[in-house]
């Protein structure tokens, strides 16, 4: 039978003849797609930084943001955050875009005020956002002493994102940074047990509180219109700034842009605080993670907990983001943990929910969206489940990638078109058994299930608007995650 081959690159009539052989990559690939994903770390810089603001650029380590952004900034301490996350499990890919303090703001301060006076060598231990700051003690130290000594020795640690002066007594300490982040970012003089104040000194410690004026990540976000990064560690989580995300996050998940990008975040507050503000939220394309009392600051918290899902995440979209450990963030006290009747009622409110074993690690339990009711007000779990949109978008992915690369220049006609062999050429059934291959494909790797129903429900057709287009409704069953057994024991005497 006479052929009509389409060749690329190869002309028809070459009336001198010879040996031409082209090579055509369009059959190579074979399995399912692999989606390059990357994290995008958004969060304040200082001055001293050598990347300037609104400039993505990759971040190697802490060391490397400490260069860009400044030792103690903002970003540095969410890098930090994530060296602790790629030493525990692995590569992740991390980028940053910087934004600058809003002149308009006001930089949050709390204080540790100190009496009394030292009747016995010790050690004063001083955590501020999660980290320790030791001065000794020595017999006869006054209080006044004491203070001038810690707030020397808080000013002096690089990696704080703090400054601090004392005075009769009283450590005054201020964020590096303006703004809300650094509200209720915590001081205290003791987290372990071993943490006891030198004899004769009692202190009183007040939370970082009154900063004022987020920077607008709405510029950062302009900055990577064009450019993918599947995860977001966002600092911020205020209202104007978790708007400007959730527009733009809506914009990528649509059909047309296809560059699904996810936001996490972390707030720190009592039960009525986080359930009251997760109440209030309502998008599929930002997670919240909630604590009381943790006293690692949040945009470090927002950080790990970006990490940890992303990078498990990107192993497999859809294995349940449950009993992961997050690495480099210090478990709420024992009085401070929420019991599971509150952490349900956490889940309720759309915000993710921590479980804490009995060595101090701190282990997701549920990662959920704050997605909760339908444009109608109708409760809806559809995208409640962060699993769930990322399998859908992996699934999307897949099939994205297997049209593009299977048919990338063919000539579209009907079902039965009577031609030679061998001609790029695609008709709506060819593309309906490819994308039943491709079904198969993915319930051997455990994304979807049920490939009979799929074929049942599977509709591929020829648009009736524009001849050059082929129009499908795609009903894959995504597999669901084993979170609960419930069994009765029915016993026999």
């Amino acid at each position: 039978m006479p052929d009509n081959i389409t060749f690329m690159s190869i002309p028809v009539g070459i009336r001198t003849g010879g040996v031409y052989v082209e090579i055509d990559h369009t059959k190579a690939l074979r399995g399912l797609p692999q989606m390059e994903r990357k994290l995008l770390v958004l969060g304040q810089r200082l001055a001293v930084g050598k990347t300037p603001a609104l400039t993505p650029s990759r971040i190697l380590n802490a060391e490397d943001a400490a260069g860009q952004f400044g030792r103690g900034s903002m970003l540095h301490v969410m890098a930090r955050a994530l060296d602790a996350v790629k030493q525990r499990y692995g590569l992740i890919d991390v980028y940053a875009v910087a934004l600058d303090d809003l002149p308009a703001g006001v930089a949050a301060t709390g204080s540790i005020t100190l009496t009394g006076t030292v009747t016995k060598p010790g050690t004063l231990a001083a955590w501020v956002g999660g980290e320790r700051v030791r001065v000794g003690a020595s017999i006869g130290d006054t209080n006044t002493v004491l203070a001038t000594k810690l707030a020397a020795a808080i000013t002096a640690d690089p990696d704080l994102p703090v400054s601090a002066a004392a005075a009769a007594g009283k450590v005054t300490i201020t964020a590096y940074h303006k703004g809300e982040a650094s509200n209720d970012m915590e001081v205290s003089v003791a987290y372990y047990d071993e943490d006891a104040l030198p004899e004769g000194i009692t202190a009183a410690c007040v939370n970082l509180a009154g900063g004022s004026g987020n920077p607008d990540v709405g510029a950062a976000l302009a900055t990577i219109a064009e450019d993918w990064y599947y995860s977001i560690a966002c600092a911020y989580t205020d209202s104007a700034n978790l708007a400007a995300i959730e527009a733009d996050m809506d914009g990528r998940w649509g059909g047309m842009n296809m560059r699904t990008g996810h936001a996490f975040t972390a707030r720190v507050g009592t039960h009525a605080a986080l359930t009251t503000w997760g109440a209030a939220r309502n998008s599929p394309h930002v997670t919240t993670w909630g604590l009381k009392g943790c006293p690692t600051w949040a945009p470090a918290m927002a950080a790990a907990f970006a990490g940890v899902c992303e990078f498990h995440g990107a192993i497999d979209p859809a294995l349940p983001l449950r009993s992961v450990e997050v690495p480099g963030v210090l478990a709420p006290r024992l009085r401070d943990r929420f019991n599971r009747n509150e952490r349900e009622l956490l889940l309720r409110d759309g915000i993710s929910s921590t479980t804490v074993d009995s060595g101090g690690k701190v282990y997701l339990e549920r990662v959920i969206t704050n997605y909760q009711k339908s444009p109608f007000g109708i409760d809806d779990e559809s995208l409640l489940r962060l699993e769930t949109k990322w399998t859908a978008d992996y699934y999307r992915y897949a099939v994205r990638s297997r049209i593009a690369l299977r048919f990338p220049r063919h000539k579209l006609a009907d079902d039965g078109i009577n031609i030679a062999p061998g001609q790029n050429l695609v008709t709506p059934s060819i593309i309906r058994a490819e994308l039943i291959a491709l079904h198969r494909e993915l319930e051997q790797a455990g994304i979807v299930e049920d490939t009979d129903q799929f074929k049942r429900d599977l509709i591929v057709s020829r648009s009736a608007a524009d001849v050059d287009r082929v129009n499908a409704v795609l009903p894959p069953n995504l597999v669901n995650q084993f979170v609960t057994f419930a069994a009765a024991v029915q016993y026999r005497l």
